[in-house]
């Protein structure tokens, strides 16, 4: 679903990225792990599009994000770790500008919305306007914008935070549920425990470098360990 190859980003003499490579496959949730300043934002921010690769290659669905970015973008949906949603707008105004844009019919998105509204427990504030929801409310009415367009492949850079616990539950359920239909889920995460319960694969960036990438059992057996993914890591980390 995600190809990446040999993937650089600079800023100044700074490598931010510095020739990575992964690939995210059809029913997988994929885990994207790092510390503060890692490049894990950045290396979103070049998958969906919003910053342009010094060198390599990145596809989504077998389309090229740089060479056809258009095309590209209705492959996936991203939602960033600070929705900057528009607040002039309610819920439900900016669910229907963002079905909208994706050309969902109104039947799919009347059922799409009810769905996940009812599942982050937000249907009975969608009517009011954005710019009085609490950073969890705007995160919720984010993530069911991604969802409304029932896309290939979810983006999502830290989803869980600002959430309730019986949300963030809701959605790891919901990215178990969309993999199991053959789509993918693309996440980063500090939260390791979440990770480790959820993820089929993962990948560990360090100041731009990948230095551990396939499934945790994979980690373990090449770390000749038995720790918990939180152990490894800080382990390989440090």
């Amino acid at each position: 679903m995600i190809k990446v190859q040999n993937l650089t980003k600079k800023f100044g003499q700074k490598v931010a990225v510095n020739d990575i490579s992964f690939d995210v496959k059809p029913g997988e949730i994929f885990g994207f792990l790092g510390p503060n300043g890692a490049g894990k934002t950045t290396t979103i921010k070049m998958i969906v599009g919003l910053l342009e690769p010094d060198q390599g290659h990145i596809t989504v669905s077998g389309v090229d994000v740089v060479k056809d970015s258009l095309e590209s973008k209705k492959k996936f949906a991203y939602v960033p770790d600070n929705p900057d949603i528009y607040e002039n707008l309610t819920g439900y105004q900016y669910l229907n500008f963002i079905a909208n844009i994706y050309d969902v019919s109104e039947q799919d998105r009347k059922a799409r919305i009810e769905k996940y509204s009812r599942l982050f427990e937000i249907e009975g504030d969608l009517n009011d306007y954005l710019k009085g929801f609490s950073h969890g409310m705007k995160q919720k009415v984010a993530l069911i914008g991604a969802l409304v367009s029932d896309p290939d492949v979810l983006i999502l850079d830290e989803p869980m935070v600002g959430l309730d616990p019986k949300s963030a539950f809701n959605l790891k359920e919901v990215m178990r549920e969309r993999c199991d239909l053959g789509k993918s889920v693309f996440f980063s995460t500090h939260v390791m425990e979440v990770a480790e319960k959820i993820c089929d694969r993962i990948s560990i960036i360090k100041s731009g470098d990948i230095i551990a990438y396939g499934t945790i059992d994979e980690l373990r057996q090449r770390a000749h360990s038995s720790e918990s993914l939180e152990q490894l890591f800080l382990e390989l980390t440090e």
